[in-house]
């Protein structure tokens, strides 16, 4: 019989791991740098925990079979777990508020074939905080972490969750729901061939062409005849670009600002944005201010804002940087005897405990030292160790 893993399920092998950690060792520096602190959530939730914020589908949760009535799900993601856990617990003095928190730990989906998929992401939540200094924050940390990882040709596609809402809130109701389902999707031939009203279509499409440079964005919107009414919001979003540009962080053309980038269910309320690099979404994240009200005991909420990176997009992108092979083990112990094998034991324990950073093996069999050096050199090992009544060095 043929033991093979279940569809979506994956092995990682010492270099798929040595390239995972060190993604991950660089963004939990950048995180931590910032002041924020890891969490860790149960893998297992109740699914109507993890749907609660109407940003997850039912139907995209593995579902666990329980002896309780209860359905019970694995997490796909985490700020749904994350908001369940601080719902309650904001507020209770002044030192709660803002919490920042860190994680980095698999997640599990259905896929749309219904077979499951496990991923793994890192990300943050900056939990009872709004406003420009919090907007500001989490786009620069996120740059930040971007360039820790020395990943190239990255682009922050920028988006205005309430501004767009705005925009769409000045075409006559009839219409909103048909229009926003083609910004979401992006279907800017099925907004051509709608059957709208010519001023209603050309406002539209207005709204669906509204990226590029942020300052030619805001520029066109300005100029707009439909936006008078939008000053405080279109004022927000340039004083948020403006303190992207002041900061030397990251070049402001690595800024892409898209009032067109929606999404189809109605749960960022601010800023959302995602990243982009050579045709792999490494990131995403938004303005969440009402989600922590669904789970707080009085329905409280709380200004909230995050992202998440996703590992395996991120590892793909940065193949080119990544370690290529395993570091090699420094010394090879070995005892030449069976009488010195308890020496060759503590003589290992004593390179270890010099060099904690170095790897050191011992041989496992006694045998011809002719094969030892072949075995040594097979494995890239430079130095061997043989022990006996001492212990004598060989560099190969």
């Amino acid at each position: 019989m043929v033991h093979q893993l279940p569809t979506g399920a994956k092995d990682l092998l010492p270099l798929d791991v040595a390239q995972k950690c060190w993604i991950e060792s660089r963004i939990q520096q950048v995180f931590q740098s910032w002041g924020y602190q890891r969490i860790i959530t149960p893998t297992v939730e109740h699914l109507r925990s993890l749907t609660a914020g109407g940003a997850v589908d039912p139907e995209s949760v593995i579902q666990i079979h329980s002896n309780s009535i209860d359905i019970l799900g694995l997490r796909p993601e985490f700020t749904a777990s994350i908001a369940r856990a601080y719902a309650a617990r904001l507020g209770q003095n002044v030192a709660t508020c803002p919490q920042r928190l860190y994680y980095n730990a698999n997640v599990f989906r259905r896929r749309a074939n219904n077979s499951s998929e496990e991923s793994f992401q890192a990300g943050v939540e900056l939990l009872g905080a709004s406003g420009l200094i919090a907007d500001g924050e989490i786009l620069m940390l996120l740059a930040a972490s971007l360039e820790r990882v020395e990943l190239p040709d990255w682009q922050i596609i920028l988006g205005d969750a309430r501004l767009t809402g705005a925009l769409l809130g000045l075409l006559p109701e009839q219409y909103r729901s048909k229009v926003r389902q083609c910004l979401a999707s992006l279907d800017r031939i099925a907004l051509l061939e709608m059957n709208l009203p010519a001023d209603v279509k050309s406002y539209a499409l207005e709204i669906i062409d509204l990226r590029g440079k942020p300052k030619d964005v805001l520029s066109r919107l300005a100029n707009s005849v439909w936006t008078s009414g939008l000053t405080g919001e279109i004022n927000y979003l340039k004083s948020l670009i403006d303190l992207w540009e002041s900061t030397g962080i990251a070049c402001s053309d690595r800024l892409i600002l898209d009032l067109s980038f929606l999404q189809t269910f109605d749960y960022y309320t601010g800023i959302v944005f995602e990243v982009a690099c050579n045709h792999y979404v490494v990131a995403q994240g938004g303005r969440y201010d009402r989600l922590l009200g669904m789970y707080h005991p009085q329905n409280f909420s709380y200004p909230s804002i995050g992202f998440c990176l996703n590992l395996e997009d991120l590892q793909q992108a940065l193949q080119s940087q990544l370690p290529q092979s395993l570091p090699p083990t420094s010394c090879l112990v070995v005892a030449k005897t069976v009488e010195a094998m308890q020496a060759a034991f503590a003589y290992a324990a004593k390179l270890r405990k010099e060099s904690p950073h170095e790897a050191i093996e011992l041989e496992l069999e006694i045998r011809d030292e002719a094969q030892v050096r072949d075995h040594a050199r097979s494995r890239g090992i430079a130095k061997i160790a043989w022990v006996n009544d001492g212990v004598s060095l060989e560099t190969l």
